[in-house]
């Protein structure tokens, strides 16, 4: 099991992504199931937006290495987020129970994860060429406006903390 989980994260890393969305873009508006803290809520990006921007990050699996350390980042950094007045929202394919457990145990109860339907994955094009039943590792602020002004795409979990926050600061200037 281990060595099937590490050659998966292995085959993750090789290959870039390309995110179909560019800045300037709308974002599509989507309703979903989430979790925060491990209990269960309807998600609607366009309600999210009334109160802010938002940070909309895709992964590709629950509970794997980099996701993991990826949401554990995006935890430690939502005291930033929230100063600059941002929402986090992740999303992987994950069903709702691994998202529950994933909330809790990885995300800290400090932000919301939910499961990206198949067309929420079409429309934001995260679908993971090397896998298409996983999400790529895309991370999307969207500002109170509904246009995308950050997109980064790539398969390595440490940037995109830092990416999401300097461009939400951005927003406030």
């Amino acid at each position: 099991m281990r060595l099937a989980a590490a050659t998966l994260c292995l085959s993750l890393m090789s290959a870039p992504t390309l995110a179909a969305l560019q800045r300037g873009t709308k974002a599509p508006d989507f309703a979903t199931t989430g979790s925060v803290g491990g209990k269960e809520f309807k998600l609607n990006l366009k309600d999210q937006l009334k109160k802010g921007p938002v940070v909309l990050y895709f992964f590709p699996k629950a509970f794997t290495e980099g996701c993991t350390l990826e949401a554990r980042a995006f935890s430690q950094a939502m005291p930033e987020f929230k100063k600059a007045g941002a929402q986090v929202i992740g999303l992987s394919a994950d069903d709702l129970p691994t998202l529950k457990r994933f909330s809790k145990e990885e995300c800290r109860d400090a932000f919301p994860v939910a499961t990206a339907t198949p067309e929420v994955i079409k429309a934001y094009d995260v679908v993971l060429k090397q896998k298409p039943s996983l999400t790529s590792r895309t991370s999307y602020v969207i500002a109170r406006d509904g246009r995308i002004v950050m997109v980064h795409d790539d398969l390595k979990w440490n940037e995109h903390v830092s990416k999401s926050l300097a461009a939400v600061r951005s927003l406030k200037r």
